[in-house]
């Protein structure tokens, strides 16, 4: 079992930054794929980005490419998203989420394990 607890979430202003962290238990956090995603009101929970197990291989949705920003430490069980030039539609929870199978996939129902969220708000 794996627990994941998201941090760093608040209000920015637009052109803004902010750090999400995702802390996890567990003893195995280094073989699983770590992903973001974020749901805004009334809409469906979308990919943001995810980072191999290694750290190796990055993947961005193209909302986010050039702004955000994935890295992990396996030795602090810990996945991070870097959120630079903020924008008002950028406002949602976002919620990391871990994957055990083998490769990785931008659809919810694929990842095992989900945080409880963290709110980001972006005033215009």
């Amino acid at each position: 079992q794996v627990q994941l607890v998201e941090s760093g979430g608040g209000l920015v202003q637009a052109g803004g930054s902010l750090r999400l962290s995702c802390a996890a238990s567990g003893r195995t956090f280094s073989s699983y794929r770590m992903s973001w995603f974020r749901q805004a009101p009334g809409k469906e929970r979308e990919f943001v980005s995810t980072i191999s197990w290694s750290g190796g291989s990055t993947y961005y949705a193209d909302s986010v490419k050039g702004r955000f920003t994935i890295s992990r430490d396996n030795a602090k069980n810990t996945v991070y998203l870097q959120m630079n030039s903020l924008k008002p539609e950028d406002t949602a929870v976002y919620y990391c989420a871990a994957g055990v199978a083998t490769g990785w996939s931008t659809d919810p129902t694929w990842y095992n394990y989900w945080g409880q969220g963290t709110q980001v708000t972006v005033s215009s």
